[in-house]
């Protein structure tokens, strides 16, 4: 089976995403440890681990079409941030964007009557509503619990937390 140059651009495109992602988690989870946020620092790195996952998966599907992915520098993250709020806001919209490309992505498999592609990427705009999902919870505890240093505690329990319970296998 052969996919489109476009279609092959866009997931190489996603693979950069992916990369640039675990990057970007892995800055989080190293500021995090820096400042004694264990449990965001657990669940960051454990984050990171999952998109670099996801980029392995876009790389695999590539090269089983015949198209060999491309694997690109990845620009360094930011490692500099002003709290754990800014940090799971940031997170937030580094999966928005991630979304966007992929329903880009399905939407040139549609024009495409690429079926092969689209049934791939089922399994990624699944797990997008999840990650939103998982952040905008997140999110809501700090409206729910507070921004004083006990809240920003519990927070980070509640990251120890999640850290400890993977989403669904990223590789299925």
């Amino acid at each position: 089976m052969k996919i489109s140059p476009k279609m092959k651009k866009s997931l190489n495109d996603q693979v950069a995403l992916e990369g640039a992602a675990s990057n970007s988690y892995l800055a989080m989870a190293s500021w995090c440890e820096v400042i004694g946020y264990q449990g965001a620092a657990n669940y960051f790195y454990m984050q990171s681990d999952e998109e670099r996952t996801h980029m392995i998966k876009v790389v695999h599907y590539l090269n089983d079409m015949g198209a060999y992915a491309s694997i690109p520098a990845i620009k360094a993250p930011s490692g500099s941030f002003k709290s754990l709020e800014g940090i799971l806001k940031t997170a937030l919209k580094n999966e928005q964007s991630v979304t966007k490309a992929i329903h880009k992505m399905v939407e040139i498999t549609q024009k495409e009557k690429d079926h092969s592609t689209y049934a791939f990427l089922e399994w990624f705009v699944n797990e997008q509503v999840q990650e939103e999902t998982k952040f905008e919870t997140l999110l809501q505890k700090f409206d729910l619990i507070g921004r004083d240093k006990l809240a920003i505690n519990e927070i980070d329990k509640i990251l120890a937390t999640e850290s400890t319970t993977p989403d669904a296998d990223p590789t299925a």
